[in-house]
């Protein structure tokens, strides 16, 4: 076939047709690329994705390996399959010369995510890691402002990543990302985003890590005494936080909510599809009950080479909403709550408001990442198109560099030590159980 320069608008296979999937190629062929395969292992899934973008029957793979061993059918890949399987995937498409949008994280150990680095350079091809966070319209305006020189230097940044209480039961309490040997740990699956946004407001990779968190909550030690091991059957469901009832009955008749998160628990949109789905799904068990071993909260605290530091903090337990943000400099300090950022000017004294929704209309924190997804594809597509990847915000090298301090970090909070990005980069060997 001929390359992406010679096509009006680039053709994508995409490997995984989840919730991440289906919404890349959505976004993308609303953008005008062209949806030619799919590699997807339920075949439910597989067969409305094809239906929807109308696939050829030709295309349609129920292994990700038989797509990627034929002859390229397409200009690029999206890999957005469960993330232990990201590592081959992406190899293979780097030997056969794919473009590749490559859903966070990059792998599931450093190993893993330095042999797609090299095979990413070595083929020459374009390649994005799914960091959205860089690419939404309030980090745009956030970072301009850092980067003006507004505040003057940054010493000290504050960011909280508020992951929702039913988001954490949902993802990873009874969810996909619920246990560490089978997907990663939290601050890799869920928070690789955030130290990877720091990095780039910073514009540094951070020198020292320390870190602290644990599994407090959604273990059988707080589990209620008159509690079942499901919600349908609990005669204590109605007063629980964490109700899978109420969680998933609240998203009937919402169009957003359907998509995600009560599309990963069944397809059938009523009281009574939820209901009997719930009683044998692992989305309907009690989160007392459950398997899950990563943590519901963490902090890491990060230290620069030019000596200014950030803290991170992770909790499960808020609402659901954007990122919080607070960034303090020599001559004015920032706040931004992933909508509006608020700087005030230590010389006036004055605070000025900068509000950024408006440049994307009905961005939540549960619908594209705040414009985020959409960006990140306009970007990748616009880049498959030209064969230049000057439109994505950042490289295989600046995605692994921040995937190190995940590791680091990890290291930090099993060992109770600060860990040097040198040291901890040095020997990638497994995390202490």
């Amino acid at each position: 076939m001929g390359s992406p320069k010679d096509q009006r608008t680039p053709s994508l296979a995409v490997i995984g047709a989840g919730v991440r999937g289906l919404g890349y190629a959505r976004r993308a062929a609303a953008q005008g690329a062209r949806i030619v395969a799919v590699a997807e292992p339920r075949s439910n899934a597989r067969a409305d994705f094809a239906a929807e973008f109308r696939i050829a029957p030709e295309q349609v793979f129920a292994d990700a390996a038989d797509l990627l061993a034929a002859d390229r059918v397409a200009d690029a890949v999206v890999i957005s399959s469960p993330d232990a399987c990201h590592a081959e995937q992406a190899l293979l498409a780097a030997r056969h010369g794919y473009a590749m949008l490559l859903e966070k994280p990059m792998a599931v150990s450093e190993e893993d995510c330095t042999r797609i680095v090299e095979a990413v350079e070595q083929a020459g091809v374009v390649f994005a890691v799914g960091h959205v966070l860089r690419y939404t319209p309030y980090t745009r305006v956030l970072k301009e402002l850092v980067d003006s020189g507004r505040i003057g230097t940054v010493v000290s940044i504050e960011h909280l990543e508020p992951v929702g209480w039913w988001h954490q039961a949902h993802s990873y309490v009874r969810g996909n990302w619920r246990r560490a040997d089978e997907s990663g740990p939290m601050l890799l699956t869920k928070s690789c985003h955030d130290l990877d946004w720091l990095m780039y407001i910073m514009d540094e990779i951070p020198s020292r890590v320390s870190s602290f968190g644990s599994l407090s909550h959604f273990t059988p030690a707080n589990k209620p005494s008159a509690a079942t091991d499901t919600c349908v059957t609990c005669p204590v469901e109605r007063s629980c936080a964490f109700s899978a009832k109420r969680t998933y009955l609240a998203c009937l008749g919402d169009p957003v909510r359907e998509y995600w998160p009560l599309s990963m628990v069944t397809r059938d949109f009523t009281e009574a599809g939820v209901l009997t789905a719930l009683e044998d799904s692992p989305y309907g068990r009690c989160v007392y009950s459950c398997d899950n071993d990563v943590v519901d909260h963490q902090v890491v605290a990060l230290e620069f080479p030019s000596g200014a530091t950030a803290a991170f903090t992770m909790t499960a337990f808020t609402q659901l909403v954007h990122r919080r943000t607070r960034i303090f400099g020599t001559r004015g300090c920032l706040e931004g709550d992933g909508d509006t950022v608020l700087l005030h000017d230590f010389v006036t004294d004055r605070t000025e408001e900068h509000r950024t929704s408006d440049l994307h209309i009905g961005a939540s924190a549960a619908d594209g990442h705040g414009g985020g997804d959409d960006a990140l594809v306009e970007a990748f597509l616009a880049a498959v198109a030209s064969g230049d990847s000057s439109p994505l915000i950042s490289d295989a090298r600046t995605s692994l560099a921040g995937h190190r301090v995940v590791w680091a970090a990890e290291r930090a909070r099993h060992s109770g030590t600060v860990v040097s990005l040198a040291a901890s980069t040095s020997a990638p060997g497994p995390l202490p159980a």
